[in-house]
């Protein structure tokens, strides 16, 4: 602690997609800097931090830079450094839409500010460096044998299309539900995956799913698994053949470029970072947010032929590779902070 140049703050107790990121490129970022992680869910590769560790910072002469990504995080970084602590503030932005004014005084006091792309930076009304997220291609990584991968599964068919992240309307959870009760019983070979969270207050929009599913009579090949530990998720990636990302608004949308790097074929909506992520038609395919049949009408050419859909997925792989890797994203944030220490 005593040569910190980093801290990585984590104020939020439920994982979530924001974690998740952090997750993946501090413990890069902590072989370029001497960093610690402050709060729950500190991933391997970064020193956690102690409250006791924090007091000590206090007036110490040399800045460590504080990396927050919400508004608490914000808020903290702004208090602390008024009652004394060096601290370097930078926060990196995903939303793609207009701020709070809570938001906005923040973030003009900010020492650096970052955005996960070219939309994300045009809501922000003050000069941002671009730098998207990244994904860690080795854990992301196809497997040996898809087939073996999705029989470790013990799933009706050959095949897997998923469609991950929390259970609720945002993520369009229901559009990608009723995708599959219209197009699994054409094809018998696939089944589909929903891994994510179900929260109590999205309890009743999940049960209504359910109903949906079983009255198509599909509850054996619609699974939803809800939340599992992230290992098992990294599992399901590797069952898949084809990734569904269906959100109706998203900040980024890391399952994205993690869904790619497994080597599944790409169907996503116009959300989040997938203009920028996606090549349409090579490297996936994209579809109006909340469109069930442009949904339906992109995803069956695939199911149909799924060797087409394995060399997709082979193209979204070779692009992360070149574009999204971990690597690339946390050499640009080094870049931002030594401007700043």
């Amino acid at each position: 602690m005593d040569n910190l140049q980093l801290i990585v703050p984590n104020l939020h107790r439920r994982y979530s997609g924001v974690t998740a990121t952090n997750r993946m490129v501090a413990p890069k970022l902590a072989k370029m800097f001497p960093a610690a992680w402050l709060g729950p869910d500190a991933p391997g590769g970064i020193a956690p931090m102690r409250l006791a560790d924090l007091l000590k910072l206090w007036r110490r002469g040399t800045p460590v830079i504080w990396h927050a990504r919400r508004n608490n995080e914000m808020i903290a970084g702004v208090v602390l450094r008024f009652l004394g602590w060096p601290l370097k503030l930078v926060f990196t932005s995903a939303a793609q839409r207009h701020h709070t004014w809570i938001t906005r005084w923040l973030i003009r006091r900010m020492d650096a500010i970052i955005a996960t792309s070219d939309i994300s930076a045009s809501f922000l009304k003050v000069q941002a460096t671009v730098i998207p997220h990244g994904v860690d291609t080795d854990t992301y990584a196809p497997p040996a044998n898809r087939a073996a991968a999705f029989a470790e599964a013990v799933l009706p068919g050959r095949y897997a299309v998923g469609c991950f992240g929390r259970v609720r309307a945002q993520k369009g959870s229901d559009v990608f539900v009723e995708a599959m009760c219209r197009l699994l019983p054409r094809y018998p070979d696939f089944t589909a995956v929903m891994v994510g969270a179900i929260t109590p207050e999205q309890m009743p929009f999940a049960n209504d799913l359910k109903k949906r599913i079983a009255a198509a009579g599909l509850q054996s090949r619609i699974v939803i698994t809800g939340e599992v530990e992230i290992e098992a998720v990294q599992r399901w990636y590797r069952r898949l053949t084809i990734y569904a990302f269906t959100s109706r608004n998203e900040g980024f949308g890391l399952t994205l470029i993690e869904a790619m790097s497994v080597g599944a074929a790409l169907v996503a909506s116009r959300a989040g970072a997938a203009e920028l992520v996606v090549e349409d038609g090579v490297t996936g395919v994209l579809t109006p947010p909340g469109d069930v049949d442009a949904l339906v009408a992109a995803l069956e050419p695939l199911m149909r032929d799924p060797a087409a859909a394995s060399a997709m997925g082979e193209r979204g792989r070779a692009r992360v590779l070149e574009k999204f890797s971990l690597d690339a994203e946390a050499g640009r944030i080094a870049e931002v902070y030594r401007r700043l220490v």
